[in-house]
């Protein structure tokens, strides 16, 4: 109960936001309360104030960048990006992407992370698989199960992006400066050791 009480009291002080248009972001919400973070779910541009962070969730990324211009986010998000920890998984990797291979749907990605990524790389949704991957976490090897559900592929980083872990020798999970993307999920379960990393380092 103590260790308990001790990792909701370190987190308590955190503003995080959810970007809540489309997607999962219910679990992610989920996992953030259960570490006593103030949570708040982003619809409007007036929801990103006074926080100290965002998470972009997985979804589809053609309706979320869509709903992204029709809620008039798309620059709110590129600002808030700029100077903010952000944590795009899946979908939301896509959309902090500098560039989209084969971008048949035209989804605008907000150019705040220097990668290029193929959507769906791994495949569509009857191809989806989990898999324990090895990361690098507090300079630390650190083993994640990871949920592969339409995921991306980085196809390209610039030389500040640091991979941090990888599937078949391909980076999955990398950083750069305020930012943090994975191309998988891990919010669907309930381990919390990338979400605790993410507002641990970038916070």
């Amino acid at each position: 109960m103590l260790i308990f009480q001790s990792v909701m009291a370190k987190f308590s002080d955190l503003r995080v936001g959810v970007l809540a248009l489309q997607g999962d972001f219910e679990r992610h919400q989920y996992q953030l309360v259960s570490l006593g973070a103030d949570v708040t779910l982003v619809r409007l541009p007036e929801d990103l104030r006074r926080l100290d962070g965002l998470i972009i969730p997985g979804g589809e990324s053609t309706t979320m960048d869509n709903l992204i211009d029709r809620f008039h986010l798309r620059q709110p998000l590129y600002e808030f990006g700029r100077v903010k920890p952000v944590w795009g998984t899946c979908a939301g990797m896509i959309m902090l992407a500098k560039a989209i291979t084969d971008n048949q749907a035209a989804v605008q990605p907000l150019g705040l992370m220097d990668i290029d990524i193929v959507r769906t790389g791994y495949g569509r949704q009857v191809f989806s698989f989990e898999e324990t991957i090895k990361a690098r976490l507090n300079d630390q090897e650190t083993e994640l199960k990871a949920t592969f559900i339409r995921a991306p592929i980085i196809t390209r980083m610039g030389e500040n992006v640091k991979p941090l872990g990888y599937y078949n020798d391909t980076p999955v999970l990398v950083a750069e400066r305020n930012l943090l993307a994975s191309s998988f999920h891990t919010e669907l379960d309930d381990d919390t050791t990338l979400l605790k990393f993410f507002l641990t380092k970038f916070f």
